[in-house]
């Protein structure tokens, strides 16, 4: 059933969900994972790759998480890592709308929801002299004013404490002609095992998806509801380097997202995400959930977890 063809506005999707919120985080995906995915959530024994997401999402609690989640904090990780030549330039980060000063911004920027997901928590200025503040000021006064209470996805590093901000970054623009492509690299255990090439973005509604190998040759797949409707696009010349970066910042970690962009011919930095789609993605043919899971290593249990990262940072 896809419930957002039903309930449209994805503000009152939001909030029944964090009126749901007293469910337990268990009880609420198997809800979920049934409803979107039309099976039952095997959490004690998963399989598929969306299965471990779910179980990624309840039992693996590395509080480095909470700072990658973040937008503006994890510039300090992507710094950490030794690749802050990858980062966009950083015009500030404000608690409030009213901290926003419109004439110190340049021409062209970006805003984003720190906390954010999706293309509602992000808002593209490309022309300041031109842009609606009136509409500004009303999305980004709705970021900040997000509840600090669980969501549909219970996806726990993002209801740890932070506040939803608002970041203001670089607008990045590709050359003269051509399309902002976005690569989502999926690293498990530090390596790459596939990757998202995005094209035909319209904000948060849709988005044309190929998918294809570290090799850059196009799978036989497809991610239902945003199959690609154009021709593969070129592999980028730094395809490589955009593959080692992106492996480089999923060190460390059973599996994480990484995004980056290749506007200007240089590598840049988009985010990691640790629970792609909140793991509810359905794919064609349906074996690819089953193939990835296999390259998804859990712990060996929930206790295991827990004692690892109770409590200190990773090393």
């Amino acid at each position: 059933m896809d419930y957002k063809r039903i309930i449209k506005s994805r503000a009152v999707r939001e909030k029944i969900l964090r009126m749901l919120s007293f469910i337990p985080d268990r009880m609420m995906l198997k809800i979920q994972y049934r409803i979107k995915t039309g099976r039952r959530l095997r959490i004690d024994d998963p399989v598929r790759f969306t299965e471990k997401l779910q179980w990624y999402k309840l039992y693996y609690r590395d509080p480095e998480m909470i700072q990658c989640v973040d937008k503006f904090e994890v510039r300090d990780y992507v710094r950490g890592k030794g690749y802050s030549h990858i980062l966009n330039q950083c015009y500030g980060v404000f608690d409030r709308f009213q901290d926003v000063d419109p004439d110190r911004l340049p021409e062209r920027f970006v805003l984003k929801d720190t906390l954010g997901s999706g293309g509602n928590a992000v808002i593209l200025c490309p022309d300041r002299e031109q842009a609606d503040w009136a509409q500004i000021r009303k999305q980004t006064d709705a970021w900040c004013a997000v509840p600090l209470v669980r969501g549909g996805g219970r996806e726990w590093p993002y209801y740890s404490g932070k506040r939803h901000r608002i970041l203001a970054e670089e607008y990045l623009k590709p050359a003269a002609g051509e399309e902002l492509l976005d690569y989502k690299f999926f690293c498990f255990g530090g390596k790459a095992e596939f990757v998202y090439v995005c094209s035909g973005r319209r904000g948060g509604r849709s988005v044309q998806i190929d998918i294809v190998s570290p090799d850059y040759e196009k799978l036989d797949v497809v991610r239902v509801n945003d199959e690609p409707t154009a021709p593969l696009p070129e592999k980028p010349e730094n395809f490589e380097e955009m593959l080692r970066t992106a492996e480089a910042l999923s060190e460390g970690f059973p599996h994480v997202r990484v995004d980056l962009y290749d506007p200007d011919g240089t590598v840049r930095f988009g985010e990691l995400t640790f629970f792609n789609a909140s793991g509810y993605m359905i794919y064609d043919p349906d074996q690819f959930d089953i193939d990835i899971g296999k390259k998804f290593t859990l712990p060996s249990g929930p206790a295991e977890t827990e004692d690892r990262f109770s409590g200190r940072r990773r090393q």
